[in-house]
């Protein structure tokens, strides 16, 4: 990933604390045929390993676990996405300065690598899917438990399923948040999202924070 300086987020609570905003990641490994990816939501324990361990699972008629198997040495690579946005370089006070500006996007995003194990466990894949409902679940006035639905039921889609356990070697992360920008152009990006833009709270929340604007 290219990662100019001010872009780079290296605080490890910043970056566990998007993967866990926004779970689902897109899994990424090399096969005989070009890359291959999909998009499965991962439980993150930070504590687990020096650099954190993930979990999540496969359906087991997806072929992707097998490539996965097969090269249990080759590593992985796991993109989460968090809050992005268009920025018009109308917002912009340079614009009306100078003129000299450009459209661009805004963006924060993790990246993830390491290597798989590939478990078929009952007891294992068991937790797994209890505590990745638990995660989201939790936080409802009356959550759904795996627990609500027949055991048979659970065991039977258990049995088509495989679980992935990713020991992290690397991760890193950009938050491209106009913090390059002169201080009447970020101001101007954060009004124009929260004038403009619908849904743009966490967009128009780090380039307060990133570009040093809260106070003002």
């Amino acid at each position: 990933m290219y990662e100019p300086p001010h872009f780079q987020e290296t605080r490890p609570d910043v970056l566990h604390g998007l993967i866990r905003a926004h779970p689902l990641g897109m899994l990424i490994s090399n096969g005989p045929d070009g890359p291959v990816a999909n998009a499965i939501p991962f439980l993150l324990d930070a504590a687990a390993a020096p650099n954190g361990r993930m979990r999540a699972h496969l359906a087991k008629a997806n072929p992707h676990w097998r490539l996965i198997a097969d090269n249990p040495a080759s590593p992985v690579l796991i993109v989460f996405q968090g809050a992005d946005a268009y920025v018009t370089p109308s917002w912009y006070e340079t614009k009306r300065e100078t003129g000299k500006v450009v459209p661009t996007w805004n963006y924060a995003i993790v990246q993830v690598r390491g290597t798989v194990k590939v478990i078929d466990d009952q007891a294992w894949l068991a937790r797994q899917i209890g505590d990745l409902t638990n995660s989201q679940e939790g936080a409802r006035e009356a959550p759904w438990a795996v627990t609500d639905a027949p055991p048979p039921f659970i065991q039977s889609q258990i049995k088509g399923i495989i679980g992935l356990e990713i020991e992290i070697s690397d991760i890193h992360g950009k938050w491209k948040v106009s913090q390059n920008r002169p201080v009447a152009d970020r101001t101007g990006v954060a009004q124009g999202l929260e004038s403009e833009v619908a849904d743009a709270s966490d967009m128009v929340r780090l380039v307060r924070s990133y570009g040093g604007l809260d106070n003002n």
